[in-house]
């Protein structure tokens, strides 16, 4: 079952797409993750992704769909999708899992990420700069990312300061 937000973002989605974007190329890579070895499972993330995965489809955008990525993988399909930008006027990338935010950067999760203290985010996790970077070198006149992460940090209580901060950071977006 679709959640309320995802049906929210496929509406805005749609709406944008269709009166800015109807004859312009466009590219989505849309991750979702699941099953966190270390941290506590999600249940809507790759149901949510799947969804915005047909519904982008439907609206005439080329789709990269995965599910339960580890770090490897999500750093592969990143550098994927910034390759085949280059070809496209449109890009939009969609992340539902979870997502923290360290010292004004924000990361997403990968399924294999143990992270014992927060300085292991930088090594652990993809620092969502790099997908932003791939947007921002791709030529694409507009770009769209959605993150759709959990709020709280799923390791903070094997961390040994008082992690508090809840959400992710500010970005400056890219041109587009």
């Amino acid at each position: 079952m679709i959640s309320a937000r995802s049906l929210l973002i496929i509406f805005l989605i749609s709406a944008i797409s269709f009166q800015l974007f109807s004859e312009e190329r466009r590219i989505a890579l849309v991750i979702g993750n699941n099953d966190y070895e270390f941290a506590a499972g999600l249940r809507n993330p790759v149901n949510d992704a799947r969804s915005i995965s047909e519904n982008l489809k439907l609206m005439g955008f080329e789709v990269l769909f995965f599910s339960d990525l580890n770090l490897r993988d999500m750093k592969q399909n990143i550098d994927l999708f910034g390759e085949k930008l280059k070809s496209f006027e449109v890009g939009l990338f969609y992340y539902s899992g979870h997502g923290i935010q360290l010292n004004g950067y924000n990361y997403l999760v990968p399924v294999d990420a143990n992270l014992s203290s927060e300085t292991d985010a930088e090594y652990d996790c993809l620092d969502v700069g790099r997908i932003l970077s791939k947007m921002e070198n791709s030529a694409t006149k507009t770009n769209i990312i959605i993150l759709d992460a959990c709020r709280n940090n799923p390791f903070e209580k094997s961390w040994s300061r008082n992690y508090k901060k809840a959400g992710l950071a500010f970005m400056d977006a890219p041109t587009g």
